[in-house]
């Protein structure tokens, strides 16, 4: 079995060799080209809000990427939250994984994309990125009373498990992390570093002597 790996450095890495077939489909708005770029450098994003579909999508191109080689696959994050079945379900992805996940939220990540963080062996964010604590709603249900209960039962299992994965790699009491999404607690990069979701905020370029 092939152990993981943790490159020293982040940033895009080196192409690598692709299998003949193309990137899996990514949420819309990325031209064509881009896509197929970031795909080649082993880069999945994961940007607006987070849905059944894009989940998907994303972890299509994690598996793919994963069988393509050990490399890490960079997941870029830029979500306000979203599904927490859709966040669980890549997280499962992620876990399986043979390549190590780094993630780096370029802008924003709250709710039910933040266990989806949790799940990354690396996790870094640039300087202005925002994180919120939100506690993730359940999807609008409807039917019976006991379709009703059963789907309020499912999501609290999974807010359950959502909270434990937080709380594992922040290393802070369930009970503070229940009380910080409660309370939808907004963190900056810094505070989110001294928090335990980043385990760094990634530093500008410092430009040579002129």
């Amino acid at each position: 079995m092939q152990q993981r790996h943790d490159p020293s450095r982040w940033g895009f890495p080196p192409p690598h060799q692709q299998p003949d077939w193309g990137p899996p489909p990514l949420p819309a708005g990325l031209p064509g080209w881009l896509e197929e770029r970031l795909f080649d450098q082993r880069i999945v994003m994961l940007r607006g809000q987070l849905t059944g579909e894009t989940a998907t999508g994303i972890a299509a191109a994690l598996l793919t990427l994963d069988s393509a080689g050990p490399d890490a696959v960079h997941l870029h994050v830029a979500s306000p939250g979203g599904d927490l079945s859709a966040a669980l379900s890549i997280i499962d992805v992620i876990d399986s994984l043979t390549a190590p996940v780094h993630a780096v939220v370029t802008s924003e990540a709250g709710g039910a994309v933040l266990p989806v963080l949790a799940a990354a062996d690396r996790r870094a964010a640039y300087r202005h990125a925002r994180f919120k604590l939100a506690e993730p709603r359940a999807a609008g249900v409807t039917g019976t009373a006991d379709e009703v209960a059963a789907a309020a039962g499912q999501h609290l299992r999974e807010l359950e498990e959502a909270v434990l994965r937080l709380a594992e790699v922040t290393g802070k009491p369930r009970s503070r992390v229940e009380d910080d999404l409660s309370t939808g607690r907004t963190l900056t990069a810094a505070e989110a570093l001294e928090y335990g979701l980043i385990d760094e905020v990634v530093a500008p370029k410092r430009n040579g002597p002129g």
